[in-house]
């Protein structure tokens, strides 16, 4: 099994039974450009759930995974893997990995639970930095391997 690619909107997933939908977060609580946009226009909950969360004395960390019921057979998964929103020192990417690795597997988790499809933008490639060389083989290892069907849409 592999990823499915289609042309579309992430945020009107194809699908029959419960998906969840994928997009990365940052680690500071900034919401405001790329895909949480297009997730805003569409519900408000994932917002304000993010929001609270950062607002709280104990904001979620890289690697956290905030599952949010948008609709009825719709959560959207508010994946932490992304440290600030500019590069770095060194000149690093936001983009972390490892937090998405450690995210994904949380999804998988809850998509097997739920008999639920997972679907997502390229995630963690546009203000992230990411590049889709290393995303897609951590999707493979996670979600595709744990049996989870994957549909991944460009826009």
């Amino acid at each position: 099994m592999n990823c499915m690619y289609l042309r579309g909107d992430a945020t009107k997933p194809v699908a029959s039974g419960p998906v969840i939908i994928v997009h990365i977060c940052n680690d500071i609580g900034g919401w405001g450009a790329g895909f949480v946009l297009a997730v805003s226009k569409r519900w408000k909950q994932p917002e304000t759930v993010y929001r609270v969360a950062f607002a709280s004395e104990n904001p979620p960390r890289l690697g956290d995974v905030q599952f949010v019921e948008a609709d009825v057979g719709i959560t959207v998964a508010n994946l932490i893997g992304q440290h600030g929103i500019r590069r770095g020192t060194q000149g690093l990417p936001p983009i972390r990995y490892d937090a998405v690795r450690t995210g994904l597997e949380k999804i998988a988790r809850r998509a097997l639970e739920s008999g639920a499809s997972v679907h997502m933008p390229r995630i963690g490639c546009g203000l992230a930095g990411g590049k889709w060389e290393e995303i897609e083989p951590i999707i493979l290892q996670t979600l595709i391997a744990s049996g989870v069907p994957v549909t991944v849409y460009d826009f």
